[in-house]
Order: C-alpha cells, then sequence, then structure tokens
C-alpha cells in the first residue's frame, strides 16, 4: 500500500488505517533486513504538486524502467528512487543525495480504482512504470515472466516478498501506527491457488506470522512478488489494518501487464 500524506516521509511513523484501508498497499512484516540480497529493488517517493506525497516499492527491470503499481504512479506529476538498503540520506523525501530522478511516469491505462471483482472490489491493472533520469548499473535486474506463468505453480509454492513498508506495529493506546525506518526487507511468503473470480489477476500470499510467514503492509506496494529473481506479481492490497491473514498481489504474468512493460523496454 502506498502511503498518501505529504508528511509521511519524516522517518517516524507511517500513517495508519486512515489512510483509506486497502487504497494504500502494503508492507513486508515478520520479515528480515535484506541487506545485499535484492539490490534492484528500490524505494519509491512520488509527488504531487511538487511535495512528497506517498511511498512505494518498486523493482528495476531495465537501467532506467523501475516496475511499480498503478495506485502508486497514478496522480503522481513526479518521483525519484533510492536502492539503498537503508535510506540514511538526509535529503529523503526530497531529491538529491543518493536518489534517481524519474522523467516519465506511466499508469496501465486500463487501470481503474473500483472496477474489480471479487472480495474487496479495489482495483484492476494494478501496474505502473517510471522511467529514470539516468542508467542504473551494478545492481542487476528482476525478471519478467511468460505469459501464464503462475498458472504453472503448483499450491504452497515458496514466493519471496521484497519491499520498503512497515515492519512493526504500535502497540497500547489505538490508534495503532506502523512504524517505518525506509530500509528494505524481505520475507517467505507461499501461493494460495484459489479458483475465485480474482485468481486471473491476483495472486494470494499467506501473510501469517504465527506460521513464519511474512506478508506486506502499508508501504511495500508496487514491490515484487519473486520465485528466484522472476517478478510474479507487484503488491496491491491487505484485507484489514493489520497486514496479516491473506495479501493479494496483481499478477505480471498477464497479457496486458507484460504488453504494456514491454513498451517501455529498450
Amino acid at each position: 500500500m502506498r502511503i498518501r500524506n505529504k508528511y509521511l516521509l519524516v522517518w517516524v511513523t507511517l500513517l495508519g488505517m486512515a489512510l483509506g484501508s486497502v487504497r494504500s498497499a502494503p508492507a513486508i512484516t515478520n520479515g528480515q533486513p535484506d541487506g545485499t540480497g535484492h539490490p534492484y529493488v528500490g524505494v519509491l517517493v512520488f509527488d504531487v504538486d511538487g511535495e512528497p506525497a506517498w511511498l512505494c516499492t518498486g523493482s528495476l527491470i531495465a537501467p532506467t524502467v523501475v516496475l511499480t503499481a498503478g495506485h502508486c504512479t497514478d496522480g503522481a506529476a513526479g518521483a525519484r528512487v533510492w536502492f539503498d538498503s537503508q535510506v540514511t540520506d538526509p535529503n529523503f523525501p526530497y531529491g538529491g543525495g543518493t536518489s534517481i530522478e524519474a522523467t516519465a511516469i506511466h499508469t496501465h491505462p486500463d487501470f481503474c480504482i473500483g472496477c474489480a471483482r471479487g472480495l474487496p472490489g479495489f482495483d484492476t491493472h494494478d501496474v505502473g512504470i517510471v522511467i529514470l533520469s539516468e542508467e542504473v548499473t551494478g545492481k542487476g535486474f528482476a525478471a519478467l515472466p511468460t505469459q501464464g506463468f503462475v498458472d504453472l505453480l503448483p499450491m504452497n509454492t515458496a514466493v519471496t516478498l521484497v519491499g520498503y513498508g512497515g515492519q512493526e506495529q504500535t502497540r497500547g493506546i489505538p490508534p495503532h501506527r506502523w512504524l517505518i525506518n525506509i530500509s528494505r526487507y524481505f520475507a517467505p511468503a507461499q501461493l494460495v491457488q484459489s479458483n475465485d473470480r480474482m485468481s486471473d489477476e491476483y495472486i494470494k500470499l499467506t501473510a501469517n506470522p504465527a506460521q513464519g510467514k511474512g506478508g506486506t503492509c502499508f508501504g511495500d506496494s508496487g514491490g515484487p512478488d519473486l520465485l528466484g529473481n522472476i517478478v510474479l506479481a507487484v503488491n496491491s492490497l491487505v484485507t484489514n489494518g493489520n497486514c496479516a491473514g491473506v495479501t493479494y498481489s496483481n499478477r505480471i504474468d498477464t497479457a496486458y501487464a507484460l504488453a504494456f512493460i514491454d513498451s517501455f523496454l529498450p
């Protein structure tokens, strides 16, 4: 989920559920610091009216091309990305320092909030692309799947979640808030096979810490769900404010997603 508030990015707390339940995209829970594990995954800050407005995660798929979620790119007038495993740039969330500015931001033309089928009626075509102003080298790239790749995977396939979102929730007197320190985390999850109406566009993943599974939460929107270095899907939504149970991610192995992404690749 993206964090949407121009004061969000002050290192301390992520805004809680007042940000609109599933309208924002999730963060890595029950995870570990990623270090150099996935250097091609970065944290994106998007601007509205010249000011930082929300935070998401994205994956470098070509030297100047970052893949993220459509609800991250939608409505943004500017953006920048950091690929540091822990962002300590004093300029954050503004430009300069170790950030790389975007020259263009693209949302799938059929992206739509409230148009999806299934449980939350969240969105559809939740895919976005950010074009960077300079090439990024030495970090490798996430790989795209072939069309229909997810349909070949068995139930309980191990998947790795990567993102910069909140990892810990405050306790005690409500409102409980998710804490974020702008660090890249990863966590294990498992693919939950289903034949519901959402399965042709979303994958469903476990997010149960009691079973040793990680999940996504606020700030992880657009981050990759990986099999090796193949992006199966990008994080889209959670179904509750505790970021537990199951999470949903927009599949990248669909014809519409691959065609959209390919149009920006060199």
